[in-house]
C-alpha cells in the first residue's frame, strides 16, 4: 500500500496511523480495491468502493431480547441462536409449514413445561424491545469487483496511471464481495456506486456450500424456504466470498479520486475555484493531446471533448436530456487505431468499457441482465454499467453475417440504451426498465448502424508509418501531472450546473427562425436541439455555466464545419452516409 503525507508512519495491525504535515494523526483504512483479501486480517476495519450488482432478499432477525429469571426476578439479556435468527424469505417461493410428529405432540401434552420453555424467549420479550428489534433486519448486496479480465467497468489507478478494474462483469469473477447493510438499506438501488466502511468477515460458519457440510446450527433448506442452488449462490464459501458488515455507506457523486468526494463543502469550493482559474490552458493542452490522438483532426478533437463532458442532466417524460452519443466515422479498418483511442479514453475517465461489435459477440454475448429464479439472483449482462461509464463501441471489426435471435435482441438493447438511456432487464415474465447515464462513442468506417446524436467524420492529417508506436509514444509524452489535470477537468465539468437566460433564449429562437427562412429544408428541430447541446457543452468546456452569444455563434460554426465535411464525404462516396 502507498500512503500520502509527510511525517512518521506507524502501522497498528492493518490500520495505518500517520502524521500529516500539520502533526495531526490520520487513520488510514485499507481498501479492498487496492489490497488483496488474503493480506487483510479477519474482523478488521476495511473500506470498499463498488457498484451494486444485485440485492438479495432481506433477512429478518432479532439481535437481542430481554428475559426475567422467575426465581430472582432479575432481568437479563439473551441472544437468539442461529436457527432462530436466520429466516430468509424469498420472493420466488411461498412458505411451507411443517407438521409435528405424533410423538412430539404427545411429549408436549405430557410435559407442558417444555412447550413453555421453547417459547419462553418470545413470551417474556417486552413489547418495546420486540417492536424495536423487529425493525432491525439486514439486506445483502451481492457486489462483484476486482476482475482481472473482461471487466464491465474499469477505473484508473491515478497514482500509477495503470488501468485498474473496479466493478463486475457478466462472466465468472475472480473475487466477489457480499455487503451486509443494517441501516437505511432502502436508500440504495441496483447499479449505485458506493463507498462503504465495514468489518471484513471470512467466518467459515457463514458458508453453506452443500448438504454434506451442514451441521445442526444451520437451517434445513425446507425450513428456510431456500433451494440448494439459492443457498449456494447466497452463502458461498467465505474463503472465496468474504462478507463486509457495513458501518458506514454512502452513494458517490462521482468516482474520480482526484476530486473531493462532495463539491458542496467549503473546502471543496476552494478546490473548484482554484482549478477553474487555470481552466483555459488545461483545455488547450487537452485539445492538442486529443488532436494528435485523432491523427491531427482538431474538429474531431473538439467534439470528443464535448462528448466526454456530456451527461444526462434531466429527463422530460421518456426523453433523456443531455445525452450526446458521437459516431466517429472514417476510422481505419484496423483494430489498432480504435483500440488505442479506447486506451486513451481509458486513461482520461474513471470508468470505461470497450464493446467490440462483431457478429460473434452480438450472437453469443449476454447484453441484458436477467433474473435466475432457481438461484434467486440477478445475472449481470454487458450493459449493466455504473452511471457515467464511457462505453466505446468498436464497429470497425463488423463483417457480413447473420444475426440470430440473441444478436437481434442485443442490438436492439444497445440502440435503446443510446436513444433512451435505459436498459430493460429480463425478469422472464416481464421486463423491468432501469434508467442509466452512459456516454457512448461509436467508432466506424462509414455511418454507424446504431443511432447517434452526432456524426463526426474523421479527416486524418497525419498518417503515421507505425500506428502502434505513434500511439504509445503519445501517451508516454504526457506528464502524469498534466494527465491528472485532464482527468480533473473532464470529471469536474460534468458536475457543474448550467442555465440559459431568458434574453439569450429569445435571441436563439430569433436566430433559428432566421436560419429556417434562409434554408428551410436543411434546418430542422433536431438541428436546433443538437446545436443547443453543442453550445451547452462548449460553454461548460470553457468553464462558463451560462450560454453567451459568443458560444452560441461558435457552436453554429462547429456544426457548419461538421455538416460540410459530411456533405463532402457523401459526394465522394455516394450513399455511404
Amino acid at each position: 500500500m502507498h500512503f500520502f503525507g509527510i511525517g512518521i508512519e506507524k502501522r497498528v495491525g492493518l490500520v495505518a496511523l500517520e502524521l500529516d504535515e500539520f502533526g495531526k494523526c490520520q487513520i488510514i483504512v485499507p481498501s479492498l480495491n487496492d489490497v488483496p483479501v488474503h493480506y487483510l486480517k479477519p474482523n478488521s476495519l476495511v473500506k470498499f468502493r463498488c457498484m451494486v450488482q444485485d440485492m438479495f432478499d432481506p433477512e429478518f432477525y432479532m439481535g437481542v431480547y430481554e428475559t426475567v429469571d422467575p426465581n430472582t426476578n432479575t432481568r437479563f439479556y439473551g441472544y437468539i441462536s442461529a436457527s432462530q435468527a436466520r429466516v430468509s424469505p424469498s420472493t420466488s417461493y411461498t412458505p411451507s409449514r411443517h407438521k409435528r410428529s405424533y410423538e412430539e405432540d404427545e411429549d408436549m401434552d405430557l410435559h407442558p413445561s417444555k412447550q413453555k420453555e421453547q417459547h419462553l424467549d418470545f413470551m417474556d420479550l417486552s413489547s418495546e424491545v420486540m417492536m424495536e428489534q423487529a425493525k432491525r433486519y439486514t439486506t445483502h448486496f451481492c457486489i462483484v469487483f476486482e476482475m482481472l479480465f473482461d471487466s464491465l467497468v474499469c477505473s484508473i489507478d491515478y497514482e500509477t496511471s495503470n488501468s485498474k478494474f473496479l466493478c463486475c462483469s457478466h462472466v465468472e469473477c475472480s473475487l466477489i464481495q457480499q455487503i451486509r447493510v443494517y441501516e437505511s438499506w432502502d436508500s440504495f438501488k441496483v447499479n449505485d456506486v458506493l463507498e462503504v466502511y465495514g468489518i471484513l468477515s471470512v467466518d467459515p460458519v457463514l458458508s453453506i456450500v452443500n448438504s454434506d457440510e451442514r451441521d445442526s446450527s444451520t437451517l434445513d433448506p425446507v425450513e428456510s424456504m431456500d433451494t440448494t442452488e439459492e443457498q449456494r449462490v447466497h452463502s458461498p464459501p467465505a474463503s472465496l466470498v468474504p462478507r463486509i458488515h457495513v458501518i458506514l455507506a454512502q452513494k458517490l457523486q462521482h468516482i474520480n479520486p482526484l476530486l473531493p468526494a462532495c463539491l458542496n463543502e467549503e473546502e471543496s469550493k476552494t478546490f473548484v475555484s482554484n482549478f477553474m482559474s487555470e481552466l483555459s490552458p488545461v483545455r488547450a493542452e487537452l485539445l492538442g493531446f486529443l488532436t494528435h490522438a485523432l491523427l491531427g483532426d482538431s474538429l474531431a478533437a473538439e467534439y470528443l471533448i464535448l462528448h466526454l463532458i456530456s451527461t444526462v442532466y434531466a429527463r422530460r417524460d421518456v426523453l433523456p436530456l443531455g445525452k450526446f452519443t458521437v459516431n466517429l466515422s472514417g476510422c481505419p479498418r484496423n483494430s489498432i487505431f480504435t483500440e488505442h483511442i479506447y486506451r486513451i479514453i481509458q486513461q482520461l475517465v474513471p470508468a470505461s468499457y470497450r464493446l467490440q461489435m462483431t457478429i460473434e459477440n452480438m450472437n453469443q454475448s449476454r447484453f441484458i441482465p436477467h433474473k435466475d429464479y432457481a438461484a434467486n439472483r440477478l445475472v449481470s449482462g454487458v450493459l449493466q454499467l455504473a452511471s457515467n461509464t464511457s462505453l466505446v463501441v468498436d464497429e470497425t471489426q463488423l463483417e457480413q453475417g447473420q444475426l440470430d435471435t440473441t444478436g437481434v435482441h442485443n442490438v436492439t438493447a444497445l440502440g435503446n440504451l443510446i436513444t433512451w438511456q435505459k436498459v430493460d432487464y429480463d425478469f422472464s415474465y416481464h421486463q423491468m426498465e432501469f434508467p442509466c447515464n452512459i456516454n457512448v462513442l461509436i467508432t466506424s468506417e462509414g455511418r454507424s448502424l446504431l443511432p447517434s446524436d452526432c456524426q463526426v467524420h474523421l479527416q486524418a492529417q497525419i498518417i503515421p508509418p507505425n500506428m502502434e508506436e505513434y500511439m504509445n509514444s503519445l501517451l508516454k509524452a504526457v506528464l502524469p501531472s498534466v494527465l491528472n489535470k485532464f482527468r480533473i477537468y473532464l470529471s469536474l465539468l460534468r458536475l457543474l450546473d448550467y442555465s440559459i437566460s431568458d434574453e439569450v433564449t429569445k435571441a436563439v429562437e430569433e436566430d433559428f427562425v432566421e436560419m429556417r427562412k434562409n434554408d428551410p429544408e436543411s434546418i430542422t428541430a433536431d438541428d436546433l436541439h443538437r446545436t443547443l447541446l453543442v453550445a451547452r457543452f462548449l460553454s461548460l468546456s470553457a468553464g462558463q455555466t451560462t450560454l453567451s452569444r459568443e458560444r452560441w455563434l461558435r457552436a453554429k460554426q462547429l456544426e457548419a464545419l461538421r455538416k460540410a465535411r459530411l456533405q463532402q464525404q457523401k459526394c465522394v462516396n455516394g450513399n455511404e452516409l
